[in-house]
């Protein structure tokens, strides 16, 4: 029976270093598709950089809730304003047209609920987060009736991976700026055995190129960037 492997990546958002790092990680393995989860090029120094970087790979590009703000140019600060008119009209009109989801049927299976099944934050909206501590009754909310053996989404940048009822939950985090006190770049894979009619996730993490992040940062003509670079440095909510 045949084997897949998947690469699953979120939340670049306009990092394009430390999305060069995690593509170069990646290559390490025989990764048979990349999904890329959403909220590309909000936050970072280099936002049209990003999407040519995901542009030229073959890779799978879903819509998260910052990519859909800067299309319809929803957020109203400086940095927002800066970020359109790096990337432009067109690319904010490829923003808009991305999907919601990215449903992977493995080889051989015969149900959605073989699927990898992967989100922005998860099944039903793109601004939900999925916390790794919630409870039944929220998990119920926000993934319902969905169907599928493996939910991959990032939205919350936290790793972790649990199990829910009969379906695998993996959070990738973000490519550009985790958020779980733990600076390193996080990528997801997920990858189906077909002989065993399986799938097995693991969470990757990946040194994060953050002096010469700065460096892009101060270069780049963003606002702030002293700030948001001592944000980045926390790599915490808080």
């Amino acid at each position: 029976m045949q084997d897949l492997n998947i690469a699953v990546i979120s939340d670049i958002h306009g990092f394009s270093l430390a999305l060069d790092r995690v593509l170069e990680d990646i290559s390490r393995f025989a990764i048979d598709h990349i999904v890329v989860a959403g909220d590309i090029v909000e936050g970072g120094p280099d936002p049209a950089g990003v999407i040519d970087r995901l542009l030229d790979i073959p890779c799978t590009i879903i819509q998260g809730n910052t990519d859909y703000d800067i299309a319809k140019q929803h957020r109203d600060s400086k940095f927002a304003a800066w970020t359109e008119r790096q990337i432009g009209a067109e690319a904010r009109e490829w923003l808009l047209n991305l999907p919601f989801e990215h449903r992977i049927t493995p080889p051989g299976a015969d149900s959605p609920w073989q699927d990898l099944l992967v989100v922005h934050a998860n099944p039903n909206d793109f601004n939900r987060p999925i916390e790794p501590d919630a409870d039944e009754d929220d998990l119920d909310l926000l993934i319902g009736n969905t169907r599928a053996a493996v939910l991959a989404f990032g939205h919350l940048h936290i790793a972790y991976q649990r199990t829910w009822k009969s379906m695998q939950l993996i959070d990738v985090s973000a490519v550009g700026n985790p958020k779980d006190g733990d600076l390193r770049s996080k990528w997801g894979q997920v990858t189906w055995t077909g002989d065993t009619q399986s799938w097995a996730t693991t969470l990757h993490y990946v040194d994060y190129p953050l002096d010469e992040t700065l460096a892009q940062m101060l270069a780049s003509g963003m606002p702030k960037p002293e700030k948001r670079f001592e944000t980045l440095k926390k790599a915490s909510y808080e």
